[in-house]
């Protein structure tokens, strides 16, 4: 009969370690090269670098009424604000764009809901943008006159068509792009219609519609002072278009350039306050950009 055979035992042993050192502590990075990283600090210099070049086109061409220097252009924005014009005239600007833009989002949204939701609303979707997207918003701004006359409702009508179609691309392409496991998901919860919408479809299309919005944020801005050229100049009142053509008119060209130097500081305060802490908050705490 055979014996079953042990395995053989290994002998425990110690074994002694070399006494712990402290792993030796990185160099801090150059002050320079930490700078840099900053964001704020790399897009100030590029602000800084485009005002200096600026004056210094200005003054080699030394003629202040085609182009007035950086430096005259920040005297005459001082003085509008001190004296409380340009703030009436942003004032009435943001005013007009909050109602054209909001009316624009809600039929933006309630349009791409009605496109995943039936095949007819796709047909509508598809339609409606391939022949009113190319359609330049201010080339209606004559018919938005004729139909709303001299008050802002002309200025809403335009700054809606601005907004709409851009917007409702956008998200639609967003909630084509949602992954079939997360419908399958949402189905299988007995989600339909607007709740599959709202908690299926708009987080997960998230990056995609915060891109429309944007889109649809500068489309609405620039639209919007370009009408108030045309419709400052034919009602008399207005917001930073009509300052912009009104100053240009009695030849104040470094008002002009206030004007627009404003115009592009509400740019740049939308673009990098409102929409980048919107996007902090959202995709980028969710990971879903990089």
């Amino acid at each position: 009969m055979n014996q079953h055979v042990l395995p053989p035992i290994r002998p425990e042993y110690d074994r002694v370690l070399a006494p712990f050192v402290e792993a030796p502590v990185e160099r801090a990075l150059p002050l320079s090269t930490r700078l840099w990283q900053q964001e704020w600090l790399r897009k100030g210099l590029i602000l800084a670098t485009l005002a200096v070049a600026w004056e210094a086109l200005a003054r080699f061409q030394d003629n202040d009424l085609l182009l007035p220097g950086f430096l005259a252009t920040l005297s005459a924005l001082g003085e509008g604000l001190a004296s409380g014009e340009l703030l009436e005239r942003v004032r009435i600007s943001l005013g007009v764009l909050a109602q054209g833009y909001l009316a624009g989002v809600v039929l933006a949204f309630g349009l791409t809901t009605l496109a995943v939701s039936t095949q007819g609303g796709r047909d509508l979707l598809s339609t409606l943008t391939a022949m009113f997207n190319p359609l330049p918003a201010i080339a209606l701004l004559p018919l938005a006159l004729l139909w709303f006359g001299l008050g802002s409702g002309s200025l809403v009508f335009v700054l809606v068509h601005s907004v709409l179609w851009p917007l409702a691309l956008n998200t639609y392409a967003g909630f084509q792009g949602v992954p079939e496991t997360l419908r399958m998901a949402g189905r299988n919860y007995g989600l339909r219609g607007l709740p599959y919408v709202w908690q299926i479809l708009i987080p997960a299309a998230l990056p995609a519609i915060l891109s429309g919005l944007k889109i649809g944020w500068a489309f609405a801005w620039r639209t919007l002072i370009a009408a108030e050229l045309v419709f400052g100049a034919a009602s008399g009142k207005g917001g930073l278009g009509w300052y912009i053509f009104q100053n240009r008119n009695e030849l104040y060209t470094d008002r002009v350039f206030a004007g627009l130097l404003l115009v592009i500081a509400i740019g740049l305060v939308v673009e990098n306050l409102v929409f980048a802490s919107l996007e902090r908050l959202t995709v980028r705490r969710w990971g879903m950009v990089r």
